[in-house]
């Protein structure tokens, strides 16, 4: 149904559009007015809640354009500012009007202002940075104001600089000193020759980022204006170039190489937003979500400062292909930067299906199925897919006997929306799953007409900040009705919307400027059957259990313009009764999680991430900057004995993947690895104390037992 309901906007948004648009429409036939009218004519007719492109939509675009252009202001001036301000406010009617004046002159004046600081960043590595010198840099850049001059902007770069030079030269300092210990008769450089070194590699960086820019072409900062324009609707929706057009396709068939993680833009570098399951950074596990890239090197190679680069530019400095080697240098989420190289890799699909384990507590035995994201083949569905592979999990827990069964939906980022309704039906006899809702019409329900329950004893569903989209829906289903206990984040993502690629071609008639790419479009939005919205809030854990982001801004409402919360009328239902002493049990485990010794730890490294994200001003003096490095290392080794946590917890594979091992040793050394992080996770050891709880109502469980599959 989903897909005949975006068949159906996407030939009412076709039809109307192919009726309208000619090149004819322009004199000059200009491709950016046309892609300029094209693209908003889109978002005007068919994003599920449409913006007014007024005054206030202008202001905004102006601000963001300027913040992504020059997001650590060291290329404009403020005489530069005030000249574009002529259009703060006109750029809406410029939309309408496929005018793009805005967009020229702060192009122009960009490269004038780029080419002028060649010369700038040369002159300031030039001369020797004085460490000893007591000054610090705020690196909180969106709350400073561009400077008046051009000397105040050589300030401005020379801090920048020796802020981005201070980590180069302590790291050839502690190098130094460790030839010093290892090769006898060796000669150290003098801290002025590393300091020196330190600049020389700064300016090769910046003479790389910089060359890199100059293969830039117009079209290329143009798509950047798009998206800003495009960025005020939601952040889901897009604009793809005829490129990464393609490069999307391939991504969405599974198939592409790279380190396997979604960046979101920041003003000093990239953040990590989301791990792929199965890529090289989910299996290496030296990042994670919150880590910010600084620094893009290739193997052997100098590294390239992404700081101030467009987002697009520094992903294809990060992706390469399989087997290479990409160094990335890091800020981590602990406040600690750190070096970290990672072999690129074609992401293997195989990490991402849904595998179980068995677990032993006092005799009694649980089943747990981690479930990465909600997959599908698109091209025969009936091949393989999350919910198909999921009722087998259970159906093989069930004849080993497990008395209980946890669903782990941790960093599970969504997926197809068929496998969510049927995989909820696993759980539940029959009714309403999810409601969706289009843009001006009536609303449609899922749901589950399967009359047979695979599984019918206690269930606990398992989620964090990252368990977004369709996973959300599988819990908020579970939850409306009582049917599982939600153990995790205070929320979940927050991501209840749905979106529609359109290839813009399609769009208009005659065309002769060939691909024009295509617009990724939100059109759609999720509700529980209690009919409240999954966007923004989420779904709030029945026990709220912190964990390392509890504090930190995380999820959709991290996003910018996110949409926002609302209600719809309520899906005809009935709660699950097949539970005695489902909030008994809900108040036990909150009880038990208040006293818990790895919670408290847990939470107080939560608020001290917290605290490490809010300082934004750095020391510049070298023997502070060592100060605060090993402050921060010693707290980080302070938590690190979260990771050494002990449930005491026993976790086996099943008879069928046992028998697989000695064909498949590197099977039998990823569950091992597995197994023993599953034992020292609390939150999986909660679980199994909600599911000793839990007490099925035997009559209602004797009836479920003629229904069972």
């Amino acid at each position: 149904m989903k897909r005949n309901l975006a068949l159906g906007f996407l030939i009412t948004v076709i039809a109307a559009a192919s009726c309208s648009f000619t090149n004819k429409a322009f004199e000059n036939d200009d491709k950016d007015k046309l892609l300029l009218d094209l693209i908003t004519y889109v978002l005007e007719k068919g994003h599920y809640e449409p913006k007014n492109i007024n005054d206030d939509f202008s202001a905004n675009v102006f601000e963001d354009f300027i913040d992504v252009v020059d997001p650590t202001k060291r290329y404009f001036l403020e005489d530069d500012i005030l000249e574009f301000e002529q259009y703060k406010f006109q750029i809406d009617d410029q939309i309408k009007n496929t005018d793009i004046s805005f967009f020229n002159l702060v192009y122009d004046r960009l490269m004038i202002r780029m080419a002028e600081a060649r010369e700038v960043y040369k002159k300031v590595l030039s001369e020797p940075f004085d460490y000893r010198k007591k000054e610090s840099l705020d690196i909180d850049y969106k709350e400073q104001a561009f400077v008046d001059s051009k000397s105040e902007l050589k300030e401005r770069w020379r801090k920048q600089l020796k802020y981005a030079t201070i980590g180069t030269f302590d790291s050839k300092l502690r190098n130094e000193e460790r030839k010093e210990k290892e090769e006898e008769g060796y000669k150290s450089k003098s801290a002025e020759e590393l300091e020196e070194a330190s600049r020389e590699a700064t300016t090769e960086t910046l003479d790389e980022f910089f060359d890199f820019v100059d293969d830039l072409e117009r079209k290329d900062w143009f798509v950047q204006y798009i998206n800003t324009i495009v960025d005020e609707f939601d952040p889901h929706t897009y604009y793809f170039p005829p490129d990464d057009k393609d490069k999307f396709d391939i991504s969405m068939s599974g198939k592409f190489e790279g380190i396997g993680a979604r960046l979101q833009k920041k003003p000093e570098g990239a953040r990590i937003v989301e791990i792929i399951s199965g890529g090289p950074v989910w299996r290496d596990k030296q990042l994670e979500v919150g880590d910010e890239i600084l620094k893009v090197g290739q193997e052997g190679e100098l590294p390239v400062d992404i700081v101030g680069m467009r987002l697009d530019d520094a992903i294809k400095l990060i992706k390469g292909p399989k087997g290479t080697i990409v160094d990335l240098t890091v800020r981590k989420v602990d406040g600690s930067v750190r070096e970290v190289s990672i072999t690129r890799d074609v992401v293997l699909l195989e990490e991402s299906y849904a595998k179980s384990a068995t677990v032993i507590k006092n005799n009694q035995k649980f089943g747990l199925i981690n479930l990465p994201k909600f997959y599908v083949d698109f091209n025969d569905y009936a091949e393989r897919n999350a919910a198909t592979d999921v009722a087998k999990e259970v159906d093989r827990l069930k004849e080993d006997g497990v008395e209980g069964l946890v669903l782990d939906l941790r960093d599970n980022g969504g997926g197809s929306l068929k496998t969510v309704v049927e995989m909820a039906g696993l759980f539940i006899k029959d009714g309403p799953i999810v409601q969706v809702r289009s843009s001006g019409k009536d609303k449609d329900i899922y749901e589950d007409k399967d009359e047979r329950i695979q599984w019918d004893g206690p269930l606990v569903i398992l989620v964090n900040e990252l368990s977004a989209s369709a996973s959300e829906i599988l819990a908020a289903a579970m939850q409306d009705y009582k049917r599982a206990i939600v153990i995790g984040s205070k929320q979940t993502f927050g991501k209840g919307t749905v979106q529609n690629v359109i290839p813009l071609e399609n769009i208009v008639r005659s065309n002769e400027h060939g691909d024009l790419g295509a617009i990724k479009l939100t059109t759609q939005k999720f509700y529980r059957i209690n009919g409240g919205s999954t966007q923004l809030e989420g779904v709030k854990s029945d026990v709220v259990v912190p964990d390392k982001y509890s504090y930190i801004d995380l999820g959709e409402r991290d996003q910018s313009n996110p949409l926002g919360w609302d209600k719809i009328t309520p899906a005809n239902y009935k709660t699950w009764d097949g539970y005695i002493d489902y909030e008994a049990t809900i108040e036990n485990s909150r009880k038990r999680m208040a006293m818990n010794p790895q919670i408290k730890l847990i939470e107080e490294n939560a608020k001290w991430l917290k605290r490490q994200q809010e300082e934004t001003v750095v020391s510049l003096n070298y023997d502070d900057y060592k100060k605060e490095e090993k402050k921060d290392k010693e707290k980080s080794d302070y938590f690190r004995s979260i990771s050494e946590y002990d449930s005491k917890l026993t976790f086996k594979s099943l008879k069928y993947e046992q028998e697989l091992f000695n064909e498949d040793p590197v099977l039998r050394e990823k569950r091992d690895r597995w197994h023993k992080n599953l034992a020292k996770d609390v939150y999986v050891e909660e679980a199994i104390n909600v599911l000793q709880d839990l007490k099925i109502n035997n009559i209602k469980n004797g009836k479920l037992a003629s229904v069972k599959g």
